[in-house]
């Protein structure tokens, strides 16, 4: 049995992970984000489906750098073999040109995406490095592989991510930890109402014409990730809706 660390757990990719994993009877839960509530209704929704799955929950905003070192070198001895860490938390803040942008949305966007990616890995490492399968899966963008339009701090972070990638594949590859990226196209969470700052009508207006993948696609090809045999890693995945070509062009129907 092993243990799985999932931030940004509330909700999207990071919900339908814990779901997903819990179904295989394989794992053990440990699930954090921001907004404890949503945290509550996804364990107690976990325990009626798989009442045998063990989950932990706590609060964590992981652009904290204190409150995530003090949070996670602090874990209930049960809960400190830690094999498995998705880095899911990230966001983006509006869709600006640069010369338009919020410098507030910037310092989110890096905050998360980039420092609190490292904070929680930092973190976590002292864990992975003692178990015989350790494991990050980074979850990156589309936003990672290109840049586009009215995109650019947002892609930013998100190349940043795929950077630390590889750099973390590097640097931990004597400790025998792997590493994956999974960089999504178009996903219908609250991603687009979190960039459009709740603005349901415009977020809801993204995914128009098309069908977009979901948490649960994301969820699938994770679980595939971390089947495979202690010998095989699979280093980066780009996975988008088929209406979907790149960062910027789709096609959707009249």
């Amino acid at each position: 049995m092993r243990t799985v660390l999932i931030t940004g757990a509330s909700s999207g990719i990071g919900s339908a992970c814990a779901e997903v994993l819990a179904r295989e009877n394989k794992y053990r839960l440990i699930l954090c984000a921001r907004r404890t509530d949503k945290l509550g209704q996804l364990k107690n929704k976990i325990n009626i489906e798989n009442p045998t799955c063990a989950i932990h929950t706590f609060q964590l905003d992981v652009r904290d750098q204190e409150a995530v070192l003090a949070t996670l070198s602090s874990l209930p001895a049960e809960w400190q073999k830690i094999d498995i860490l998705i880095n899911n938390a990230g966001l983006s803040q509006g869709l600006d040109s640069i010369q338009d942008g919020n410098p507030d949305d910037w310092d989110r966007m890096i905050d998360t995406n980039v420092k609190g990616l490292l904070y929680v890995t930092k973190a976590v490492l002292p864990y992975l490095k003692n178990s015989a399968r350790g494991h990050i899966i980074n979850i990156g963008s589309i936003a990672a592989k290109e840049v586009y339009p009215k995109g650019n701090v947002y892609c930013a972070t998100k190349h940043a991510v795929d950077a630390l990638n590889k750099a973390m594949r590097i640097d931990l590859l004597p400790l025998g930890i792997k590493v994956t990226a999974i960089h999504p196209g178009m996903v219908e969470t609250e991603f687009s109402e979190v960039r459009f700052k709740g603005d349901k009508v415009r977020a809801k207006q993204v995914y128009e014409g098309l069908t977009p993948l979901n948490g649960y696609d994301i969820a699938d090809v994770i679980s595939f990730v971390l089947s495979r045999p202690t010998h095989v890693n699979v280093n980066d995945i780009l996975i988008m809706p088929s209406a979907q070509a790149n960062g910027a062009i789709t096609h959707r129907n009249q």
